[in-house]
């Protein structure tokens, strides 16, 4: 194996034994990421110098005695949070020259612990996609198959960990957008509880529905990177002041007696087949490891698509009011007074997908259609909060698909929005509702393409689906594949 190839946990072993240094490590992820990201597009700022410099500050923490289990690993951050004196640009022309004077409190933390940064990575822009075809800086392409997308909006971050250019990276999960492109790269990601990590200097797409969480190639570095990232943060106001478990401790392997749900309304007659044996198999697999099944119902996710895309767009129109070429960003050098630069900034500098939302979201949000749209949007939520809380009454996870397909081609969906938006079905319901779920490999398609196996925990309740996530895991191999780029 090439120290590309390893695991965080993996590599720890290697590092605190001294069998390589951070620097060794580092050096052969930046070596891959030279010969693999012309044909792959996982990255918008490759920062070497720097993460040679961490990688040999790690060291020297490894040498005194001071190693932590992230300490002179090589991550890569989704280019959505911000990291001061270097680049952020949220895939967007508009923020193309923004450098932050600081940093998010998730990168702080791991940067405290003595990760390594290898730079920013691709996304759609804004956070607004399920395919990664929307940023100002390139498509990024799926390792698996370079025609197809990998999911989005977090594709860079499912890329570059199917593309071994990363040990684990960091993303963002507005609708779908850590899960949906982990199952297309065939990676594990998790969308923690809303509350449970800080989004303090992470650019804002939706404010109740964006969560941070890791991208990574098993479940026990996924617990890892969890335990590093959560907890209080005085400076995000939406922060829940609770511990923060062992999460790589709750790893028993152990799945006896677990009450699985197994909701009516998303194993749905236009599921492809290729989704629907990979989660028979899942399912038979969860049996003979000692799991049961009930049958539950979650009544409105029929409404779940069209009450985010009324919430999500009204707090998008919201939040990007800011970006108006005064304070930062990009600035139209054609503009005649005040509101012709303000008006030329934004058209410039704002992408299509991303304009789209802003007026979907203004419009709901207006005089006359807030009632209508907006605060019937909000009711809708609460009967959807409601539904996975008495769901949560009789079972102890629910296992869905991730995605109604696999990846599908780059450019089949551009020009057909609505469809697009679909996609995100079955990983929409969660983030209404402010609960965690999880990605985890489940198989492949006919066509060779990774299939996700979604687990939606109780609100905290990270614990008990990678407990689950991780005896999956055990019992299949799915997970040790290697995409072939």
């Amino acid at each position: 194996m090439e120290l590309f190839d390893f695991t965080i946990h993996e590599l720890h072993e290697k590092l605190i034994t001294k069998e390589v240094s951070s620097v060794e490590a580092t050096r052969s992820i930046l070596a891959r990421i030279e010969a693999v990201e012309p044909r792959v597009g996982s990255f918008i700022t490759i920062t070497p110098e720097q993460a040679l410099a961490d990688a040999e500050a790690a060291d020297r923490r490894i040498a005194a005695g001071e190693a932590d289990c992230l300490t002179g690993i090589p991550l890569a951050l989704k280019d959505i949070f911000l990291t001061e004196g270097i680049r952020t640009t949220c895939a967007s022309r508009i923020l193309h020259n923004f450098i932050p004077p600081y940093s998010a409190t998730s990168w702080e933390k791991l940067r405290e612990r003595g990760a390594v940064l290898l730079g920013k990575l691709n996304q759609d822009e804004f956070a607004m996609g399920s395919s990664s075809e929307s940023s100002a800086f390139g498509i990024t392409r799926n390792p698996w198959d370079t025609t197809r997308i990998p999911g989005g909006s977090s594709g860079g971050s499912a890329a570059a960990i199917a593309a071994r250019q990363a040990t684990a990276t960091l993303g963002t999960d507005t609708g779908g957008s850590i899960r949906q492109p982990s199952s297309h790269c065939g990676c594990v990601g998790l969308k923690p509880t809303y509350g449970r990590v800080s989004r303090y200097g992470v650019i804002a797409f939706a404010s109740s529905l964006d969560q941070v969480g890791p991208l990574t190639r098993d479940v026990t570095d996924c617990a890892v990177m969890l335990g590093a990232v959560a907890g209080y943060d005085p400076k995000d106001s939406t922060s829940i002041n609770a511990p923060v478990p062992d999460y790589r401790a709750a790893l028993t392997g152990d799945v006896r007696g677990l009450t699985i749900g197994l909701p009516s309304e998303y194993f749905i007659a236009g599921l492809d087949p290729d989704v629907q044996k990979v989660m028979d198999e899942a399912i038979a697999t969860y049996r003979g490891l000692g799991a049961e099944f009930v049958e539950i119902s979650l009544p409105h996710t029929d409404y779940a698509v069209a009450t985010y895309y009324l919430i999500a767009t009204a707090e998008a129109s919201s939040n990007l009011a800011r970006y108006d070429g005064v304070r930062f960003g990009h600035r139209s050098e054609q503009a005649e007074g005040l509101i012709d630069m303000m008006t030329k900034s934004r058209s410039e500098g704002f992408g299509m997908e991303v304009k789209r939302r802003i007026m979907l979201g203004t419009y709901a949000l207006s005089s006359g259609y807030y009632d209508a749209y907006y605060v019937k949007a909000q009711k809708v939520r609460t009967l959807i909060m409601r539904d996975f809380i008495q769901a949560f009454e009789g079972v102890d996870a629910i296992l869905t698909p991730v995605a109604p397909t696999p990846a599908f081609k780059i450019g089949e969906m551009v020009n057909d929005p609505l469809q697009m938006y679909l996609s995100d079905i079955f990983t929409i319901p969660v983030n209404l509702a402010g609960t965690c779920a999880l990605s985890v490999p489940a198989g492949f398609s006919a066509d060779g393409l990774p299939i996700g196996l979604q687990l939606i925990g109780k609100p905290f309740g990270e614990e008990t689906i990678l407990r689950a996530a991780h005896a999956f895991e055990r019992a299949t191999v799915w997970h040790t594949k290697k995409a072939p780029l």
